[in-house]
């Protein structure tokens, strides 16, 4: 990528929840990426997007009970991957799937997803993909058409094709997810993922098995409709990208489009949230 962006480095006392808080807070106001210190935050947003103001319009910041610092620092692209290539560690969720890039050496597990994750959200840390993935690993895929939505990386349209899932369609706005996830695929030997970029206006006429969605309130909520409609019956819906405290909204939003709530799991205050099609 071509464009430069800004980082703000967050200290934090205590450093939990006022980390997941903060990011959550903060991907509503436009960052992109975060990555998660032991005392604090990395938060990027493209240089173009960023001004002052946006810090002054989350609200968790002006909290007196929490020590907030931050700096700013531009980042240049080559910057950008080499933060990506030093923090990104392997993952295994459950003993059996593992979550690695390409200069990791190999993990015997029985899914092995190998990402090179450059700017795209999708590493398998975040609580929200690992709690995706935990979804994935106990949901049946074998023959089932499936959406990834809010793709990122692609880890968990990758995961769904291993499980024997397809064809899929993984969808993001953003250009190098789109990029990034037919890089991961490709990596990943995978013929049934078709990486798109846009939002929920591509899923007109379009149907599906399986729909997992990890992106955030606002969004998931709009579009909730839309994904009832593209679900066929009997088909699973796993959404995250929310705070606990937002379930019981997302639940809300899935009653009028004959969604039934099935299961939720948490890690550290995120939520991942199954339903299933009537």
């Amino acid at each position: 990528m071509s464009k430069p962006y800004i980082q703000i480095l967050f200290k934090l006392k205590p450093l939990q929840p006022a980390s997941e808080i903060l990011m959550a807070e903060m991907a509503e106001v436009g960052f992109e990426s975060f990555v998660e210190l032991d005392d604090g935050l990395e938060a990027y947003i493209p240089e173009g997007d960023w001004r002052k103001s946006l810090l002054d319009n989350i609200s968790f910041i002006q909290k007196s009970e929490y020590d907030i610092q931050y700096t700013q620092e531009t980042i240049n692209p080559k910057n950008w991957n080499e933060v990506w290539e030093s923090d990104f560690k392997p993952i295994v969720v459950d003993e059996r799937c593992a979550v690695r890039a390409t200069f990791h050496e190999p993990i015997a597990t029985e899914y092995e997803l190998i990402i090179t994750p450059k700017m795209s959200f999708g590493t398998g840390h975040h609580q929200t993909t690992h709690m995706m993935l935990k979804y994935l690993l106990d949901t049946d895929i074998e023959g089932k058409s499936v959406l990834d939505m809010g793709c990122g990386t692609g880890v968990l349209a990758i995961l769904a094709e291993k499980k024997g899932g397809g064809p899929i369609d993984a969808i993001d706005i953003e250009p190098w997810c789109y990029e990034n996830t037919k890089e991961n695929a490709l990596l990943n030997n995978c013929k049934s993922i078709h990486s798109h970029q846009g939002d929920s206006s591509l899923l007109v006429d379009k149907k599906y098995d399986v729909i997992i969605a990890n992106i955030n309130k606002n969004v998931l909520i709009h579009d909730i409709s839309l994904y009832s409609v593209c679900l066929n019956p009997e088909g699973t819906l796993i959404l995250s990208g929310f705070y606990t405290s937002d379930l019981k909204d997302i639940q809300n939003s899935c009653i009028g489009g004959q969604l039934d709530y099935v299961s939720h799991l948490e890690k550290q205050n995120w939520v991942a949230a199954k339903f299933s099609k009537r």
